[in-house]
């Protein structure tokens, strides 16, 4: 790696972003799906644009993400995790398992699909049992996620004392992997007024948070790496106001 990406967090963060004057709270379990698109000659990751009207981050360029869901453990699946895949995310977890971790990449893939149409999976001729109304789109489309194909990049946890608070796991998959689109998520009225695709050197101009850009860095490490499951996995977080980067 040629730069020190732990230290890159601290110098580029924002004034808004070093606020720790809020209430601290614990972070929520959540995950963010980076897709990637490598069939051409730079690859490419699709960003969107949150509305401008949204109290959290209005206007920011974002991966499609969110919080947990209990549900989202009990999805079925076509293939299931990696084991270092699985290894990593259980890493430094106050109650590792394998549930967990899978839950944690099926919400990847529930936040993809819930916020810009795009079902990731295999397609089927037979639905797949799925535990409840979240994960019904899946079934309408026949298509069963592979977590087989997601891959864990980092780990980051917001810093103390911001109004809200995130133990985001950032996953990405290929864009090949898309089996279903569901029209007219993405619009004026919705949660990301729109989506483009961009390579990932230009990507971190973008108006976007500061780890969101660091991540994406090390996204191009990894493809460069190969993309190897056992590839290292770096983990961010904040302690005394210092600034850590870990390898899981």
């Amino acid at each position: 790696m040629t730069r020190d990406l732990g230290k890159l967090w601290a110098e580029r963060m924002t004034k808004a972003e070093r606020d720790q004057t809020f209430p601290d709270s614990e972070p929520r379990d959540a995950a963010t799906l980076m897709l990637i698109d490598r069939s051409g000659a730079k690859p490419k990751v699709l960003l969107g644009r949150r509305h401008a009207s949204h109290k959290f981050m209005p206007g920011k360029f974002v991966f499609p993400g969110g919080r947990i869901e209990p549900l989202d453990a009990k999805m079925s699946a076509v293939s299931e995790l990696h084991p270092d895949t699985e290894t990593k995310l259980n890493a430094r977890v106050v109650n590792p398992s394998s549930d967990f971790a899978r839950a944690l990449a099926l919400t990847a893939v529930r936040e993809m699909a819930e916020e810009t149409g795009l079902l990731l999976g295999v397609k089927r001729d037979e639905p797949p049992a799925t535990p409840g109304e979240i994960w019904a789109e899946f079934a309408k489309a026949r298509v069963h996620p592979d977590l087989g194909n997601v891959h864990l990049i980092a780990r980051a946890i917001t810093p103390p004392r911001r109004p809200k608070r995130f133990d985001a796991r950032f996953f990405t998959a290929d864009a090949s992997s898309i089996a279903h689109r569901i029209e007219g998520v993405v619009g004026p009225d919705s949660e990301l007024v729109e989506l483009i695709w961009v390579p990932i050197e230009e990507a971190t101009h973008f108006d976007m948070p500061t780890i969101t850009g660091v991540v994406l860095e090390e996204l191009a490490n990894r493809v460069a790496g190969g993309m190897g499951h056992d590839l290292p996995v770096p983990f961010y977080f904040m302690v005394d106001r210092q600034f850590f980067r870990e390898l899981l």
